[in-house]
C-alpha cells in the first residue's frame, strides 16, 4: 500500500491560524511588540553618543562622564526591555502553542485508523514529537531573535541615514549582496528542510516497526533485514542533515563577503568625506559602529533563517493536522440494527486481495463467530465491520446508514477489542473511565463484577486508585484483557467486535476470560474472531473463512454434520487443546 502522508498546511492557512491564536491574547502580543520596538530603539543610542564623544574630544570638550551615563542608562533600558519582551512573547506564545498541541493531539486521536495506516505511524509520530519540539524551541529562541533582529536592523538603518544620508547609502550598498545570498539560500534550504522532515518520519517509522517486530524477527532470524532498513533510513536522514550543514556554511561565506563590502564602503566613503570637510570623524565613527552593530542582528536574521524555516515547516505540518476537516459527531449517526457488509474486497498491496467479494448480514442481537486458518482474512473483516478500516471495494451499513472510519469512535455505539490491548498509564479508574468519564464508583464496580475483575481490583494496593502502566503496578495479560472487556460493559455499545480478545490468556485464565467475554457481550450484537474454538460453540452462527472468502456457515452442530473445513479444524483443535479448554478442565 502506497504511503499517503498527512496534509501540510499552506502558508496562508498557517498564518491564519497563528493570527487567530495571537488575537485571542492580543494584549500580551501588543506588549511583546511594544517592548521589542523600545528595546531596539534603546540600542541605537550608544553608537550615536560614542560618535558625539569623538567630535567633542577633537573639539576639546569633556563630555565623557555624561556620555558614559547616557550609554549606561540606554544599555540597562535595552536589557530590561529585552527581558520584558521575552516574557511578554512567552506569555503570548506559550498558551497558543499549548492550544495548538492540544488541537493536533485531539485531531490525531480522532483520525480514522485507515488514514493513519496510509500515512504511516512514523509520519504522525514525527509530527507529535520532532515538530512539536522544533516549534517549542523556536518560540523560546528563534522567533524572539528574528523579531528583535528585524526591528534592530530597521532602527539602526534609520539612525545611520539620519546621521549622514551618504554614509547610510554606503552602508545599504551591502544589502544587494545579502539579498542575493538569501535568494540563493532559500530555495535550496526550503527543499532540504522539507526532505529532512520526511526522512525523519521514515526513520521513526522504521524504528517503530523494528521495535514492534523484534520478537518475531528474533524467532525467524530476520533481524538483519530490519537492521538494514533502520540503517538505510537513518543514513538517509544523516545525509540530509549533512547537506543542510554544508549549505549553511556556504551561506555563511556569502554573508561574510557582504559584511566586508559594507564596512569597506562606509570607511572608504567616510575617509573621503572627512578629508573634504563634508562630515565629521565622529559621524563616520558612529556610522561604522552602527554597521558593526548590524552584524549580530543581520546574522541573527540570516543564520537563524534556516531554523526559522525549520520552525515554519514544522508548524505547517502541525497546522496541517489541526485544520484537517473533522468528521461529524458519530454518536447519533448509527444505532442498534442490522449490520450489512456488501461486496467487501480489500487489499493491502495491489493485486493481493485478502478479502474477496464478501457479503455478510448480522442481525440485531445476533452473535457471529469467525474462524479459519491464519491469513484467512478474519482480522481484516472484523476491522471493516467495526468501522476502523475502509474496504478497498464494497459498503458497510449499520441500521441502514453508511458506516466507516470517519464515523467510528467511542461515541458511535460500536466497540472493538483486540488481543493487543494497551495499558494506559494512570489509575485503574482512569483506564476504565476513558470510555465514560462520568461513570460513578458504583457503575465501575458493577462493570468489574460482570467481567469477574472486581475481586483482583479490590485486592490491588490502592484499589481503583492503583497506578498501572509502565511505571506502575504490573498487570498480568489476563487482567489487562479483563479491563478491556470491562470497558465494553461500562461503555454499553450495541455492537461489539472481539478480535481474538482472549487469545493471550494462559490455560489457567482461558475459561475465566471466555466467561468474561460472554458476559460483556450479553444482549449485544457481536462479531467474534475466535482463536480457541471453545469460544464459538455458543455463537448463533459460525462463519468459516478461507483465502478471503466465507466458505461455510451455520451452527456448531450443523458444521460438524457437514464434515467440511470447520469439522477438520475442530478435530485438529480437539486433539491438541489444553486441559483448560476441555469441558470441566481447570488447566
Amino acid at each position: 500500500m502506497s504511503q499517503d502522508l498527512l496534509p501540510v498546511a499552506t502558508h496562508r492557512e498557517t498564518f491564519a491560524l497563528l493570527g487567530r491564536m495571537a488575537w485571542a491574547d492580543r494584549w500580551a502580543t501588543a506588549v511583546a511588540a511594544l517592548t521589542i520596538v523600545l528595546a531596539s530603539a534603546a540600542g541605537v543610542v550608544s553608537p550615536w553618543v560614542l560618535g558625539t564623544v569623538v567630535d567633542d574630544i577633537r573639539a576639546g570638550r569633556d563630555t565623557i562622564l555624561s556620555s558614559a551615563l547616557i550609554i549606561a542608562l540606554a544599555t540597562v533600558a535595552a536589557a530590561v526591555l529585552g527581558g520584558l519582551s521575552a516574557v511578554a512573547l512567552a506569555r503570548a506564545g506559550e498558551p497558543a502553542l499549548a492550544e495548538l498541541r492540544e488541537r493536533v493531539l485531539v485531531r490525531a486521536l480522532r483520525l480514522p485508523a485507515d488514514r493513519i495506516e496510509r500515512a504511516s505511524a512514523g509520519d504522525l509520530l514525527s509530527r507529535l514529537s520532532d515538530d512539536v519540539r522544533t516549534v517549542s524551541e523556536g518560540l523560546k529562541g528563534v522567533i524572539p531573535l528574528v523579531l528583535g533582529s528585524a526591528v534592530t536592523v530597521v532602527f539602526t538603518s534609520a539612525g545611520v541615514l539620519a546621521l549622514d544620508w551618504r554614509l547610510g547609502l554606503a552602508m545599504l550598498a551591502s544589502a544587494p549582496l545579502y539579498v542575493l545570498g538569501l535568494r540563493w539560500f532559500l530555495p535550496r534550504s526550503g527543499r532540504l528542510y522539507r526532505e529532512q522532515r520526511i526522512v525523519q518520519g521514515e526513520r521513526a517509522e522504521a524504528l517503530l516497526a523494528g521495535v514492534d517486530a523484534a520478537p518475531t524477527a528474533r524467532a525467524f532470524g530476520t533481524g538483519d533485514a530490519l537492521r538494514r532498513r533502520i540503517e538505510v533510513t537513518s543514513g538517509r536522514a544523516a545525509d540530509v542533515s549533512v547537506s543542510v550543514y554544508r549549505l549553511t556554511l556556504r551561506f555563511l561565506n556569502r554573508n561574510n563577503l557582504a559584511e566586508f563590502f559594507g564596512l569597506a564602503a562606509v570607511l572608504g566613503l567616510g575617509f573621503v568625506l572627512v578629508r573634504n570637510g563634508l562630515t565629521s570623524v565622529g559621524a563616520v565613527t558612529a556610522a561604522a559602529l552602527y554597521f558593526l552593530r548590524l552584524f549580530t542582528p543581520i546574522g541573527g536574521l540570516l543564520f537563524t533563517f534556516d531554523q526559522f524555516q525549520a520552525v515554519g515547516s514544522a508548524l505547517a505540518r502541525l497546522v496541517g493536522i489541526a485544520t484537517m476537516p473533522s468528521a461529524s459527531d458519530p454518536a447519533p449517526a448509527v444505532g442498534p440494527g442490522e449490520v450489512v457488509l456488501s461486496g467487501i474486497t480489500h487489499q493491502y498491496a495491489p493485486g493481493r486481495p485478502v478479502l474477496r467479494d464478501v457479503d455478510l448480514r448480522i442481525a440485531a442481537g445476533e452473535r457471529i463467530a469467525l474462524v479459519g486458518a491464519t491469513g484467512a482474512g478474519k482480522t481484516t473483516l472484523g476491522a471493516i465491520a467495526a468501522g476502523v478500516l475502509r474496504p478497498t471495494h464494497g459498503t458497510v451499513t449499520a441500521a441502514g446508514l453508511p458506516y466507516g472510519p470517519e464515523r467510528a469512535g467511542s461515541g458511535s455505539g460500536v466497540f472493538l477489542v483486540t488481543q493487543d490491548v494497551h495499558v494506559f498509564a494512570g489509575s485503574v479508574r482512569e483506564s476504565l473511565t476513558l470510555v465514560r468519564p462520568t461513570a460513578s464508583d458504583e457503575e465501575i464496580h458493577d462493570a468489574l463484577a460482570v467481567t469477574s475483575a472486581d475481586r483482583w481490583v479490590a485486592a490491588l494496593p490502592d484499589g481503583l486508585e492503583t497506578i498501572i502502566g509502565d511505571h506502575g503496578h504490573r498487570l498480568t495479560p489476563d487482567q489487562v484483557q479483563q479491563l478491556a472487556l470491562t470497558r465494553i460493559v461500562l461503555r454499553n455499545p450495541w455492537f461489539v467486535v472481539l478480535d481474538e480478545a482472549t487469545a493471550e490468556a494462559g490455560s489457567a485464565g482461558a475459561h475465566l476470560l471466555d466467561r468474561a467475554a460472554e458476559a460483556a457481550m450479553e444482549g449485544r450484537t457481536a462479531l467474534v474472531v475466535a482463536h480457541r474454538l471453545s469460544q464459538v460453540r455458543s455463537a448463533d452462527r459460525i462463519l468459516v473463512m478461507h483465502k478471503g472468502a466465507i466458505t461455510e456457515q451455520g451452527t456448531h452442530d450443523d458444521l460438524l454434520a457437514i464434515d467440511g473445513r470447520y469439522a477438520t479444524l475442530w478435530r485438529a483443535w480437539s486433539d491438541h487443546r489444553s486441559p483448560a479448554d476441555r469441558p470441566g478442565g481447570h488447566g
